[in-house]
């Protein structure tokens, strides 16, 4: 599992503008990646998860699929979308 820390926006504010995170793990105390690589990350299996800290819990960063866009990022709490990546720190 890996927790996204902060995040790159090119062409827009929206979630499908978010470039680039910023994550860490307990392997890697702090990476960044392509929106893409983590969409590819994300999909290679269920073991793979990515998650937004917010306050004292965890919110799931999901892959969104719509025709015609490229995926994209967003969280997902309890079957509400977020906007958890939004709040985080620009870089």
């Amino acid at each position: 599992m890996i927790q996204i820390t902060g995040i790159r926006l090119e062409g827009g504010q929206g979630h499908e503008h978010i470039s680039d995170v910023l994550w860490r793990s307990a392997a890697t105390s702090l990476a960044c990646s392509s929106r893409q690589a983590i969409v590819d990350w994300l999909s290679e299996g269920n073991e793979n998860q990515a998650v937004v800290a917010d306050g004292s819990t965890y919110v799931q960063v999901v892959i969104v699929r719509r025709p015609s866009q490229p995926p994209y990022l967003r969280t997902r709490a309890n079957g509400v979308w977020t906007d958890s990546l939004l709040s985080l720190p620009a870089f």
